[in-house]
C-alpha cells in the first residue's frame, strides 16, 4: 500500500468482471481504473466507497436513446435525459439521429456534440442518420464522428426519412460495406404497413394499433436485411426486435456466419398485447408490443446470448401528445432510467433459480462489453478492467422498490412502469471516478459528459462478440 501516493478513489464490493464476480477493490486515478485488487489489505485512497455485499458493475451503455436534440426538446433534452441515464446506472449513451434537422451529415456531429456536451452528465456518441436519397454521405464519416448509421425501413411522425425501396436499400448496404459503417436498422417493412393502411381504416382505439403495425412488417424486413447482408457483406445491428420469428431469423443468420447482431428492449421484455387495455398509448411503440410467446422467445434470446445488446429506445413524448386520439398518438416511451432495473427484475422473475451472479454478469455484458465492442469504444468503456474509464455502478440486487413521481428524471415526467415493484436498484453511479448520482441523497453531479472517440471495428476487421 503506497501511503505517500494514495489513489483518488477506492471502491470495494462484489466486482462484476468480464469473467465473473469476485470480491475485491477497484482503485481509481485520474478518472481511470488503476488496479483491480482481491480482498485483503485496503489500498490507500483519498476517497473510499465500501459497497459491502452489493455489486460493482461497469458503467452501463445504452446504445439506443433519443434525447431529442436539436429540434424536439419539448419532448426531452440532454439535461433531463442524462439525469435519467445516470439514475439508471447508464454512464454512456449513443444517441439516434432522427432529430430536427436529422444528423445525416458527419460534418454536423461536432456542432451537435458542442450543443449537448454542456448539459450532459453522461459520455456520448452519435449514430449517423442515413438519407435514403444520399447514402453516400455516410461514407464521409471518420471514426471520430460516427462508426454506425441508422436506417429506418419504416417510419412515423418522428422518423419521416424511410428507405422504402429495394434499390435504396441496395445502395445503403453497399455504401456501408465499402465505408466500414455498421448499419443500425429499424427493420420493419413500410410497404407492408402502407398496404394494410389502404385496406383497413385507421386506429380508432389504442389497442387497434398492433393490428395495423403487425409482426409481418418485421418478418418481411428481416428477410430483406439478411439478403442485403449476404449480397453486400455489410455489418448490421437490428434494434428493438419484437417477434419470435425475427429472433429466430437473425439468430440463424448469425449462426450461419453473417455479420448480423440484434438488440432487445426492456419494454418488449416487460409488456405484452394483453397490457394494451390497461396502459393504452403509454405502451404504443414502434415496433408494437407483441404477444406472450414473442416475449418468451426474446427472454430466451437474452439468456442464451443470442441478443447482443439491451437498449431502452428512450423516446419520450409529453403526456399531452400520448393522449391524443388513437390515430394520432405517437409511438415511444421514456426508458433509459428504467432499462437495467426492469430487465434485472424480469431476469429474477423468469429464472428465479439462476444465480444472481450470473444474471448481473449477463446484464453487464449486454449493457457493457457488447455495445462497447460493437460501437468501437471498448478501449475506454464497457468493462471493469485496468486502464479503462472508471465508470462504476453500485447495484443492490436485493432491493425492492417502485418509482415515485419524484424519482422520474425524464422531461416528460411519466413512466410506463408506474406501480411496478422492481427488484434491484442502482445506488450510486460513478463516471470517470466522480459520483454522478447517489440514490440515498437523490443528488446529481454537475454536467461533465464527453464526446467519445471510437475505433472503426468494422473497417479494422476486429471480431465482435
Amino acid at each position: 500500500m503506497d501511503r505517500l501516493n494514495p489513489a483518488d478513489l477506492a471502491v470495494s464490493g462484489r466486482l462484476v468482471l468480464p469473467h465473473g464476480v469476485v470480491e475485491g477493490t477497484v482503485t481509481v486515478r485520474n478518472g481511470r481504473i488503476e488496479q483491480i485488487l482481491p480482498t485483503g489489505p485496503q489500498p490507500a485512497a483519498v476517497r473510499r466507497i465500501d459497497a459491502g455485499a452489493k455489486y460493482v458493475l461497469p458503467g452501463l451503455i445504452d446504445s439506443h436513446v433519443h434525447f431529442r436534440t436539436p429540434g424536439l426538446t419539448h419532448k426531452e433534452d440532454w439535461a433531463h435525459g442524462s439525469r435519467a441515464a445516470v439514475a439508471g446506472g447508464v454512464t454512456t449513451v449513443i444517441d439516434m439521429p432522427n432529430t430536427v434537422p436529422p444528423l445525416f451529415d458527419p460534418a454536423a456531429a461536432a456542432a451537435k456534440a458542442k450543443m449537448v456536451g454542456e448539459s450532459s452528465l453522461v459520455d456520448f456518441r452519435f449514430h449517423l442518420g442515413v438519407d435514403p436519397e444520399r447514402p453516400e454521405l455516410m461514407a464521409t464519416a471518420t471514426p471520430r464522428e460516427a462508426v454506425s448509421a441508422k436506417v429506418f425501413m419504416a417510419g412515423h411522425l418522428c422518423a419521416p426519412h424511410v428507405a422504402r425501396t429495394e434499390e435504396q436499400l441496395r445502395r445503403i448496404f453497399a455504401t456501408a460495406a465499402e465505408a466500414g459503417i455498421r448499419l443500425v436498422l429499424h427493420a420493419e417493412h413500410q410497404g407492408v404497413f402502407d398496404l394494410l393502411d389502404r385496406w383497413r381504416a385507421g386506429a380508432t382505439e389504442y389497442r387497434d394499433y398492433e393490428s395495423l403495425r403487425p409482426r409481418t412488417g418485421g418478418i418481411v424486413a428481416a428477410a430483406s436485411v439478411i439478403r442485403h447482408v449476404e449480397q453486400s457483406g455489410a455489418n448490421a445491428h437490428v434494434v428493438h426486435v419484437s417477434t419470435r420469428e425475427e429472433a429466430d431469423l437473425y439468430s440463424a443468420a448469425a449462426a450461419d456466419g453473417l455479420p448480423i447482431t440484434f438488440e432487445v428492449t426492456a419494454h418488449h421484455l416487460s409488456f405484452t398485447d394483453a397490457d394494451l387495455a390497461r396502459y393504452g398509448s403509454r405502451i404504443r411503440l414502434s415496433p408494437a408490443i407483441r404477444q406472450i410467446g414473442d416475449q418468451e422467445r426474446l427472454w430466451e434470446a437474452v439468456f442464451a446470448g443470442e441478443a447482443a445488446t439491451l437498449g431502452s429506445d428512450h423516446a419520450p413524448h409529453s403526456m399531452a401528445d400520448k393522449t391524443r386520439p388513437a390515430a394520432d398518438a405517437p409511438p415511444g416511451l421514456p426508458g433509459v432510467q428504467e432499462l437495467a432495473t426492469a430487465v434485472f427484475t424480469g431476469m429474477r422473475r423468469h429464472r428465479p433459480s439462476q444465480p444472481v451472479d450470473e444474471q448481473v454478469l449477463l446484464l453487464a455484458t449486454l449493457m457493457g462489453a457488447n455495445p462497447a465492442d460493437l460501437f468501437g469504444i471498448a478501449d475506454v468503456k464497457g468493462r471493469l478492467a485496468e486502464g479503462l474509464d472508471a465508470d462504476l455502478v453500485i447495484f443492490d440486487a436485493d432491493a425492492t422498490w417502485s418509482f415515485k413521481p419524484s424519482d422520474i428524471q425524464a422531461k416528460c415526467g411519466w413512466t410506463a412502469y408506474a406501480g411496478w415493484m422492481f427488484t434491484g436498484r442502482v445506488m450510486q453511479t460513478i463516471g470517470r471516478g466522480e459520483v454522478l448520482y447517489d440514490a440515498a441523497t437523490g443528488s446529481f453531479a454537475s454536467p461533465a459528459g464527453r464526446w467519445l472517440d471510437a475505433r472503426n471495428v468494422v473497417k479494422e476487421g476486429i471480431h465482435v462478440g
